[in-house]
């Protein structure tokens, strides 16, 4: 019997990898959770400033609007900075007189994540 002999036995080692492996299994989908929870508030920020131009516009004009081009916007509908939400205006019973609902479509990494909306009463569904 060699007494001098150190290292580790492949047991040990599996032990080790197993236990990493269960940690992460863990770790992962929280940190997903996390990134989306993060990314999710571009499209809160673009609702909600979507939304003061509409108001603003409602001000001069008297009318809301569905082309979010005519509030400025690069694009209708409109994309936003890190192309994680999609946002397009529509009006109810096609009169812009009413009202306006803004909804964030989530695409490219936040996909999974639902849609977000909000209504000129402040009417808000998805995820907030």
């Amino acid at each position: 019997m060699m007494t001098g002999m150190k290292g580790f036995t492949l047991i040990e080692l599996m032990i080790v990898v197993a236990i990493i492996g269960i940690l992460a299994s863990i770790a992962f989908p929280s940190y997903e959770r996390h990134l989306k929870k993060g990314r999710r508030a571009e499209g809160h920020t673009a609702l909600l400033n979507i939304a003061a131009r509409q108001e603003q516009l409602f001000l001069d004009n008297k009318s809301y609007t569905d082309d979010l081009t005519s509030l400025g916007l690069s694009a209708n509908p409109f994309i936003t900075e890190h192309q994680f939400y999609s946002i397009a205006a529509g009006c109810p019973t096609n009169n812009c007189r009413n009202g306006f609902t803004l909804t964030a479509t989530a695409q490219n990494a936040q996909a999974g994540d639902g849609a977000l909306t909000l209504d000129s009463t402040g009417n808000k569904t998805g995820k907030w």
